[in-house]
């Protein structure tokens, strides 16, 4: 070993022997590299409701038969289509733009998506209908309800304005038009003029509802409400014979004329109205407020209540001796009783304002001085009315050895049905 390592051509060679596993045993980076491909997961979702877009001559044609979405199923490495359905950023269309007019089946076209996708779309072709564009005009009819107009009221012709529209559309949906309508919808009774904005509606012969395009789409309707009304004389009905001694020189009214408000047919044939009085009940100069009596029809009457002065003529009776002298007590406020309201109704005294009448009672001072409120009855019987109005006699009982004199012969009533 030492001879060897005394030669110097032993150690060279030992060193580049060294040198050459040294550099063997070092990782080279200039050293090129193999990719390796390793298929990525495959995915498939079915994305609902992309819109269609449709391209064609929007100026001069109508399309229809295209479905407003599709359902569009793609497929691929599963990023590309969590993206995509993430996104949507593709476009499902149906070019139209060299469509001749009339029906004809075309494809649904996408674009936009990537091309490492497939899709399929759900339908895939539709039959469309191209048509001509045609706008023409039309009168607008204006319609309300009739049944609003409230009792004693009555509708002119309506004002439309604008009253003629322009309805652009499909010429087979234009040719249809029969009705183009602003109907306007009001809540509760109408008893003045009403304007509002109405909606137009266009229909055909059937009354269905035609796609086309109005310009404008609302118009202002207006219907001319009035009151039907006339003013009539007031006529004086007597009713009964004055008392033994008791003779009527006049009756005066404070109001000598009414204004009634009812529908034409009922002004034209009512000429009147009366006030009654009851001279059974009259022994003294005496001032009545009386209701005014309308006939059926008249929906309302002013003024409702009149002031009647009656003047009397009384002879003088005979003295006679009495042990138990007449005397007279006015009793006030004695309640006014229903009697005979049916079921499923109710009823409303307007007058007496304050549900009671009062009586002047005369007899037997010992038997007037005792009496009060509770000794009579006042009642009112509706049996056999229908709903409305009503003037209905006042029947009064009492003791039968004592007379009176009711301040209120009949009572104004409204009867409501409740069902």
């Amino acid at each position: 070993m030492d001879k060897l390592f005394d030669n110097p051509w032993f150690i060279k060679i030992l060193a580049l022997l060294l040198a050459v596993l040294l550099y063997s045993s070092i990782p080279h980076t200039s050293s090129k590299f193999t990719d390796v491909n390793v298929p990525g997961e495959q995915s498939t979702e079915t994305i609902k409701d992309i819109p269609v877009k449709v391209y064609y001559d929007t100026e001069n044609l109508v399309v229809s038969g295209i479905p407003n979405t599709v359902d569009v199923t793609i497929k691929g490495p599963i990023t590309h289509v969590q993206s995509a359905k993430a996104l949507k950023n593709f476009e499902v269309y149906v070019d139209l733009t060299n469509a001749k007019i009339g029906k004809q089946k075309v494809k649904l076209k996408i674009r936009d998506l990537s091309d490492k996708l497939t899709a399929t779309m759900k339908p895939t072709s539709v039959t469309v209908n191209v048509q001509e564009k045609i706008t023409q005009e039309f009168k607008v009819e204006a319609e309300f309800n009739s049944e609003q107009i409230a009792d004693g009221y009555s509708a002119g012709q309506p004002v439309v304005e604008p009253n003629k529209v322009r309805i652009t559309g499909a010429k087979s949906d234009v040719d249809q038009i029969t009705y183009v309508k602003a109907t306007l919808a009001v809540n509760g009774d109408l008893k003045s003029t009403t304007t509002k904005e109405a909606q137009i509606q266009v229909l055909d012969k059937s009354l269905n509802k035609l796609n086309v395009t109005i310009e404008p789409e609302t118009v202002k309707v207006t219907i001319p409400i009035k009151a039907n009304s006339k003013t009539v004389p007031i006529n004086i009905v007597k009713k009964g014979t004055p008392p033994e001694g008791v003779t009527i020189e006049s009756i005066e009214l404070d109001e000598t004329e009414a204004k009634i408000t009812g529908s034409e047919s009922v002004l034209d044939s009512t000429e009147s109205v009366r006030v009654e009085v009851d001279l059974s009940k009259i022994t003294e100069n005496t001032t009545l407020t009386l209701p005014v009596i309308i006939s059926n029809g008249v929906t309302k009457v002013s003024p409702q209540l009149v002031k009647a002065t009656v003047v009397v003529k009384k002879e003088e009776p005979k003295t006679e001796t009495k042990t138990n002298a007449e005397v007279q007590k006015t009793i006030s406020a004695i309640p006014l009783n229903i009697q005979g309201l049916a079921e499923n109704v109710t009823a409303e005294i307007n007058d007496p304002a304050d549900q009671s009448v009062n009586l002047v009672v005369n007899g037997p001072s010992e038997s007037v001085n005792e009496l009060g409120p509770d000794d009579f009855t006042v009642t009112i019987d509706l049996s056999g009315l229908n709903e409305g109005t009503h003037d209905v006699d006042i029947q009064v009982k009492g003791p039968t050895d004592v007379e009176w004199t009711s301040d209120k012969s009949t009572a104004n009533i409204t009867i409501t049905d409740n069902a």
